[in-house]
């Protein structure tokens, strides 16, 4: 993959705009995706849309066919609203 896919994702939302952007650099089409991972091309719309409840062997499935990793670090200096609300 060419180019810096570096993203910060605190949301669905978040990691939606993530993979869509990912597929699109890789010039995929979404039904490519979903035959390169094994995804349904309906399930990888909704993810690319932010819709919660995605099962995470999903996200994983996805990453892997992009060629992505998640990488877990400390909060940076974004808000801490969602954080709080859920402690």
């Amino acid at each position: 993959m060419v180019g810096n896919m570096d993203q910060l994702a605190r949301t669905p939302n978040d990691i939606g705009h993530a993979l869509r952007a990912a597929r699109k650099q890789q010039r995929l089409s979404q039904q490519a995706l979903a035959t390169r991972s094994g995804v349904w091309q309906e399930t990888i719309s909704k993810i690319e849309n932010g819709s919660p409840g995605t099962r995470m062997e999903t996200i994983f499935d996805l990453c892997a066919a992009l060629n992505l990793e998640i990488q877990i670090t400390e909060r940076s200096q974004g808000s801490t609203d969602f954080l709080e609300d859920t402690l």
